[in-house]
């Protein structure tokens, strides 16, 4: 059985476009992205005087045409926000009222989720390649019921998927972190989570654990360090281990033939914990790469027989 496991694409278009049509290039039977996967911010792209202006990375842009517009939409789409045409008394009154532009980016990155929904449907229908999307700790909980709903697709988040004489376990859930996002937990609450999760598993060791936070101090959780101020240490150069302890816990206790993470962009790697491999693949959505691992399990031995780490 091949595994493509992608994770932390933060709303890249192009980078969802790659996980979907990786299935049939790589010739994999599961795709499995690891969560993290709905942008971040908006970016809009106010109308004045039968033109368009967007400020992008700094750079202020005017557009004539409807063409260029579209051109600058995808741009933006391929980077992980939401271009969104707007007026100057749209965003005056999102200046005044901050719920006006929570609101809006909740309805654009929901319809963003739907549209990859649909996509997924589109291109996986047919195939065979089950695509399974676990939605982590920087995803709101409305998408869930979203992926849920799509015909191709099988949420992982808090559910247990057969997969070939494995079984794939996921969540989302992270340990805390100075941001504060929608899916944390402390260490206790989170290995609870886990050992529920995987008290419904027959064989442990034929598990595959998709789990977002990467086992602490595994090299797969090295992250930039950073002050009480919120500021890089040492320009960013130094590393500090921000993972999870419940997670290591667990694959020292159940030891699961692979262990899928991400969560920390910078800590792409390949580990052996005991019997388990695991891998964090990485993340450079920004720009319009998807980072992405390519595992082959044996089935009847229940082995990992091969993997690759892979840019494209």
């Amino acid at each position: 059985m091949r595994i493509f496991f992608a994770t932390d694409i933060h709303g890249s278009e192009i980078c969802w476009r790659k996980f979907l049509n990786a299935g049939t290039f790589h010739k994999v039977d599961v795709l499995v992205m690891g969560g993290d996967m709905t942008g971040k911010a908006m970016v809009p792209i106010v109308t004045r005087d039968g033109r368009w202006e967007v400020t992008l990375q700094e750079q202020q842009h005017v557009l004539a045409t409807e063409a260029d517009v579209r051109a600058m939409e995808k741009r933006i789409a391929d980077r992980g926000y939401y271009p969104v045409r707007t007026t100057p008394d749209e965003l005056a009154a999102w200046s005044a009222d901050p719920g006006l532009v929570d609101a809006r980016f909740r309805a654009e990155m929901l319809r963003a989720v739907q549209a990859w929904m649909d996509l997924a449907d589109e291109r996986l229908r047919g195939t065979g390649i089950r695509c399974v999307v676990s939605p982590a700790n920087d995803d709101m909980f409305e998408i869930d019921p979203i992926i849920a709903a799509a015909e191709r697709v099988d949420l992982g988040e808090g559910n247990t998927i057969a997969l070939d004489g494995f079984t794939l376990v996921s969540t989302g859930w992270a340990n805390p972190t100075p941001w504060k996002t929608f899916r944390e937990l402390p260490e206790e609450e989170l290995a609870a989570r886990i050992d529920g999760l995987v008290a419904g598993v027959s064989e442990p060791r034929r598990a595959v654990f998709n789990f977002h936070a990467p086992p602490y101090g595994s090299n797969l959780d090295a992250a930039p360090k950073l002050d009480a101020d919120m500021r890089y240490v040492a320009g960013g150069q130094a590393l500090t281990p921000v993972g999870s302890r419940a997670v290591r816990d667990a694959i020292a206790t159940y030891g699961p033939v692979l262990s899928l993470h991400g969560h920390i962009h910078e800590g792409k790697g390949a580990v052996k914990l005991g019997r388990t491999l695991a891998v964090n693949p990485g993340s450079a959505y920004e720009d319009g790469v998807l980072q992405a691992a390519i595992v082959d399990l044996d089935s009847r031995k229940g082995e990992v027989k091969r993997y690759l780490l892979i840019n494209g």
